[in-house]
């Protein structure tokens, strides 16, 4: 039986992730039907994108009543700390945050995936890879074998991670960036879209650029 999801979040990964859902379910893989978002800066029976705003924030524990789960994408590169305490908030349990990988991504056999990730099209995971909860991975991004990712982090379209990085919570890795073997990258940072990124980055910091450079601390 088809299990109902509810995305925190609206127009952007949130969108995203519901079309993917919606391709998943044409190709026959109909673990997970999307129905649709709790946001709250839109008010409820409002329609994005073809599915309804069902509520804000607050209404989560009706529907946790009601048997739904939940994927969040209510993340951001300043304020990230900040988002992730909002999330926490909510108290919604490990077991229902769902966990949706496209059909048509690769994820090894042992891949550890966490509770609340998502895999988009096209990706590819390989062997030991290990995801701790709450984290998007986005259409076309490579994350290269024995990589540890802690909790909420977000890897954006073609990105290349390579092998045996240890990453930690909340941090935002940008469109077509490449991050070399065997690197740490302390929790809520940021790698800019198209760095390459070669040295280890502190926690809180954002770098960019070819070879990636610090830039600023988040605020």
């Amino acid at each position: 039986m088809s299990k109902k999801v509810i995305i925190l979040g609206g127009l952007g990964n949130g969108t995203v992730i519901a079309a993917a859902m919606e391709d998943a379910n044409r190709r026959g893989f109909d673990e997970w039907v999307f129905s649709g978002y709790l946001n709250d800066k839109m008010e409820k029976g409002e329609m994005l994108e073809g599915y309804p705003i069902l509520g804000s924030l607050k209404d989560v524990p009706k529907f946790l009543d009601e048997g739904y789960f939940f994927i969040n994408v209510i993340y951001r590169i300043d304020g990230q700390e900040d988002r992730v305490k909002l999330f926490e908030s909510l108290n919604i349990p490990d077991d229902r945050l769902a966990i949706f990988v496209h059909p048509t991504a690769y994820v090894a056999p042992n891949v550890k995936l966490g509770p609340g990730t998502v895999i988009m099209p096209n990706v590819s995971i390989s062997p030991g890879v290990e995801f701790g909860k709450c984290n998007l991975v986005m259409i076309n991004a490579i994350i290269g074998h024995n990589t540890i990712i802690g909790n909420h982090c977000h890897f954006a379209a073609q990105c290349c991670v390579s092998s045996l990085l240890k990453i930690g919570d909340g941090v935002h890795i940008g469109l077509n960036a490449t991050l070399r073997e065997f690197l740490t990258i302390g929790k809520n940072s940021t790698i800019g879209m198209g760095s390459v990124l070669t040295k280890n980055v502190g926690e809180g910091e954002i770098w960019v650029g070819n070879p990636a450079k610090f830039l600023r601390k988040a605020e």
